[in-house]
């Protein structure tokens, strides 16, 4: 079928699906307006706990979705409620037909007004059509944009993470290519920027444009601008196409301010964030915690305890296996199998039984790295592995607090960390909770 795009008939059948695209755009309007207002509530929380377990890989895949559900939420909507009026207006066309101005009787400035500024009411109609038409089209290509924009961050942060911070390189070496290469994306960002808000201005001038070219092509695949980029174009060739971006954009930023306002209550306080010796957010209480919820690196069953003993649960995360291995370097395995990675593929060799004394030698580790401290009294603990009711996975042990007096206390998570050689220990966490006897 693509060989015959300028067959006659091929260009006749598209002739009469564009005339019929309108009912296809509505239902894949109402379909995905549906999935998408049942998908973002789960896909934000997804994205807020990939973020508190530090998944910077997940996170920012997450963050992409509930971005791009928005930006099709906005516009579906303005889409469904625009076709919605077009379809409208061509009932009462069947009914009334055009405007009939003399039939008004209104005075003659009037009537030349409104002719000049009303028209008639087919042109109305057709500028409905191009409006709904337009906006279905634009809704998809912004994604596109907003994915440029993400490969072309994630570009700039893998140099950094990958060549710069890479120690099994020569440093000069590294930093000469990394820095080049920042810079040229850094400088190529701008120039597509200004490319594209000045709707092809770098393209239309000869000696900028033998500049522009080789930013133009590197980026056309960082950004895949290979796969929109006919969409593009025909925007750029329709004045009406034009208009509407201009239009949308101050559009999608108003929307974004008036949406970042909130009524805040008081001149101190906000939210509660995180537990302190003054503040106790739910997340560190696991009776508080809805079955979709997580925990936040350490949690305690509840703000009152009334048994003679305290669960403390600790979440596996990124950092804390970081402070295992800045604790005991020889734990750290060359190749780090952590990350956003499929469990389909698994090329390594695996001796089971140095797994399980390097297991072992963990666990010994994390036992050293953290304590359990009460007010100002530290207190035997063991960590084991284990899994809470949200079946997130980490350590959790239990230590006896049947001496304590009835009241507020403060529990503290102590971690101890080598520092130029020297074992230093500070508070990692402090989640504030009261004992009263049962």
């Amino acid at each position: 079928m693509s060989s015959d795009y300028n067959n006659p008939a091929f260009k006749k059948l598209l002739q009469r699906l564009q005339e019929e695209s309108w009912q296809l755009e509505l239902i894949i309007s109402g379909f995905a307006i549906f999935g998408l207002f049942t998908a973002v509530e789960p896909i934000n929380d997804a994205a807020n706990l990939a973020q508190s377990k530090q998944q910077l890989e997940w996170t920012i895949i997450l963050s992409i979705g509930v971005v791009s559900c928005a930006i099709l939420i906005f516009n579906l909507l303005l889409h469904v409620v625009l076709r919605g009026l077009w379809i409208g207006t061509l009932g009462l066309r069947y009914v009334s037909g055009d405007i009939d101005y003399d039939s008004l009787n209104y005075s003659e400035k009037f009537t030349k007004y409104l002719k000049k500024k009303v028209g008639s009411f087919d042109k109305y109609v057709a500028t409905l059509e191009d409006y709904c038409s337009v906006i279905f089209a634009i809704s998809f290509l912004l994604i596109f944009y907003v994915l440029a924009l993400v490969f072309t961050i994630l570009s700039i942060v893998l140099i950094i993470t990958k060549l710069i911070e890479n120690d099994s390189l020569p440093e000069t070496l590294r930093l000469i290519v990394g820095i080049s290469l920042i810079v040229f994306l850094v400088v190529g960002m701008i120039f597509t920027f200004i490319d594209f808000i000045t709707q092809g201005w770098l393209k239309k001038k000869k000696w900028i444009s033998k500049i522009y070219f080789p930013v133009y092509w590197v980026f056309s695949f960082i950004t895949l601008s290979f796969l929109y980029r006919p969409l593009v174009y025909n925007f750029l060739d329709n004045k009406f196409g034009k208009r509407l971006s201009f239009v949308l954009l101050p559009v999608y930023f108003a929307i974004l301010i008036l949406t970042s306002f909130e009524y805040k209550p008081s001149n101190y306080f906000e939210s509660v964030d995180y537990s302190s010796e003054t503040s106790a957010s739910r997340m560190s209480y696991l009776d508080l915690l809805d079955e979709n919820e997580h925990v936040d690196e350490f949690a305690i069953p509840s703000k009152v305890i009334t048994t003679p003993y305290l669960n403390v649960f600790m979440e596996l995360t990124d950092n804390i296996e970081d402070d295992i291995f800045n604790f005991k370097p020889e734990l750290k395995p060359e190749n780090d199998t952590r990350g956003l990675r499929s469990n389909m593929i698994n090329v390594d060799d695996i001796d089971w039984s140095t797994l399980k004394a390097q297991k072992k030698s963990y666990l010994q580790t994390l036992n050293q790295v953290y304590s359990i401290r009460i007010d100002s009294i530290d207190y035997n603990a063991e960590f084991i592995l284990s899994e809470s009711k949200q079946k997130d996975i980490g350590f959790e042990t239990f230590v006896g607090i049947k001496g304590l007096s009835e009241g507020k206390h403060l529990l503290k998570v102590i971690r101890k960390r080598i520092k130029e050689e020297d074992t230093v220990k500070h508070s990692v966490c402090r989640i504030p909770f009261w004992y009263f006897k049962d």
